[in-house]
């Protein structure tokens, strides 16, 4: 049976209505420093902590709570007779509910301009130490560390008295769960102020927190589930409110999180469409159905069942454009209200909101999972300007040329390797993505493209090992291409450019993506 609590919260929502209830309930209540303060105020019966440890609350609260006192009342087995006997040889009472959570170290190292003194000061010491305790001790004591499980302790104390065996393995769970993501924040902040030039720790720790489960994964017999980065506060999949349809799936999440990275590249109105996680139409224009609509004319065939991300606010119009192909989701910074119900007619389609007018690049650690062990890199956003990039043929682009050719070069970066892009007028033409040798891209890409590659530009995501892919290029009509150089078959390139009066460029960047 629960006697006597000890309350000791920074989180004060909802604890004077739950001690109240307590004191209601005939239990004895034990607090410390502002909470004692509070439910003293209130008119709720309560014990300063002092008066049960016969000690003082010194450096300014620094030390209050660490106590044979309490911690013996809180540690002890109720039904070991020696530390029964321990109790009563030191005048120890039982703690049967221990309310407590911890100073806000997240919140005070969120804030602008947070000193190193500041964020130590918020390191709670006396309050994990008593979730622990308790937590440790669950057969016998209660542990509450959040205030949106007051409501469940109260049910079972007003039924029963006690809170049930199950309840309090659970409460211990939550109670570890809490004290570990608190301990992984601090470490994870001494180590990013330590850190200086290191870019990744010696000790990985990351905290995720469960989204949702899924149906299942990749495929039907694959068990799933999705995570999400309570730290990630830029618009991205993981946080984005869906709106309507049906649940994500797994591959959902996958290709909307492509189509939303490659769509932010661009500061004009732009539209992608991926399939399969690689963009089968991408365009930019000056308004979002017209990006929209050149983006579907890329290749309407692969567009069929993909997903739509646009960086600007989806109106009617573009709407009533989405409206006309079958897609399983589509994911913009927000939707007009007749945009909105325009495309809520179609029941199953997914609509996403990331929030605010447009979307722009962002920078984080990208996470690719191997047997045993994981890879970490900067995700791709390296964007060299065109100042520093080099025309190594006689024939220079035309301005027109170089707009396209700066245009395919942020879109190979985001289709798989082997890639290449064939583009036009701030539109893919075409697309060829993963193959094991680069003239096997660049003839799907071709081949797609057709007629229209005449006059068109091509982006290689890595550099031409042979002449062969000039060649291909040139006789469907290529004007300029943009690729890294680096190879040591680089004049061959340039003088199969210059034979086939195509300017090329070398940006001296690589951009595989695997």
């Amino acid at each position: 049976m629960i006697k006597r609590a000890i309350i000791s919260v920074s989180d004060k929502r909802g604890v004077i209505e739950f001690a109240r209830e307590l004191a209601r309930l005939g239990i004895e209540i034990i607090s410390t420093g502002g909470t004692y303060k509070l439910l003293q105020g209130e008119g709720i019966p309560v014990i300063y902590i002092s008066e049960v440890t016969g000690f003082p609350e010194v450096m300014d609260g620094r030390v209050k709570t660490l106590h044979p006192k309490i911690h013996g009342g809180i540690l002890a087995l109720r039904d070991d007779p020696k530390h029964v006997q321990h109790m009563a040889e030191n005048e120890i009472k039982p703690i049967d509910l221990v309310v407590v959570n911890l100073y806000p170290f997240r919140e005070t190292i969120a804030k602008p301009g947070v000193t190193l003194e500041e964020a130590i000061e918020n390191i709670d010491i006396g309050g994990p130490t008593m979730v622990r305790a308790a937590a440790k001790n669950y057969p016998h004591v209660a542990i509450v560390v959040n205030p949106d499980q007051y409501s469940a302790i109260l049910d079972q104390l007003r039924d029963a008295g006690d809170v049930t065996p199950d309840t309090r393995l659970q409460l211990a769970r939550v109670a570890f769960k809490h004290t570990s993501e608190y301990d992984t924040a601090i470490h994870q902040y001494l180590q990013q102020h330590l850190a200086g030039d290191e870019e990744f720790p010696e000790t990985l720790q990351m905290q995720f927190e469960k989204a949702q489960d899924l149906r299942y994964g990749e495929n039907p017999h694959q068990k799933a589930a999705f995570y999400r980065d309570s730290s990630a506060n830029y618009p991205s999949v993981s946080n984005a409110r869906q709106l309507h349809g049906k649940e994500l799936s797994f591959n959902n999440i996958i290709d909307i999180n492509a189509a939303l990275e490659l769509v932010r590249e661009f500061p004009t109105p732009a539209a992608v469409i991926v399939k399969h996680t690689n963009p089968c139409g991408t365009a930019c224009d000056q308004t979002i159905k017209e990006a929209y609509q050149k983006a579907l004319a890329a290749d309407p065939v692969s567009a069929f069942g993909g997903i739509i991300a646009v960086n600007r606010v989806v109106d009617g119009e573009t709407a009533k454009s989405m409206a006309e192909l079958f897609v399983e989701a589509i994911i913009a910074p927000d939707f007009t209200a007749e945009g909105l119900a325009i495309l809520q007619g179609k029941k199953n389609v997914r609509l996403l909101v990331t929030g605010g007018e447009t979307l722009t690049p962002v920078l984080y650690t990208d996470i690719k999972r191997v047997a045993g062990g994981l890879l970490l890199q900067n995700n791709d956003q390296f964007d060299n300007p065109r100042s520093q990039m080099t025309v190594v043929t006689k024939k220079q682009p035309t301005e027109a040329q170089w707009q396209d050719l700066l245009f395919t070069w942020k879109v190979v970066k985001h289709v798989k390797s082997n890639a290449i892009v064939v583009g036009k007028n701030g539109q893919t033409l075409g697309v060829g993505a993963g193959q094991m040798n680069r003239v096997g891209s660049a003839k799907i890409a071709l081949e797609q493209a057709e007629q229209k590659a005449q006059g068109a530009v091509l982006a290689s995501d890595a550099f031409f090992p042979f002449r062969d892919t000039l060649d291909i290029a040139a006789k469907a009509g290529i004007t300029a291409i943009i690729q890294p150089g680096g190879s040591v078959r680089d004049e061959e390139s340039i003088q199969a450019a210059d034979e086939h009066g195509i300017a090329m460029v070398f940006t001296g960047v690589r951009h595989f993506k695997h």
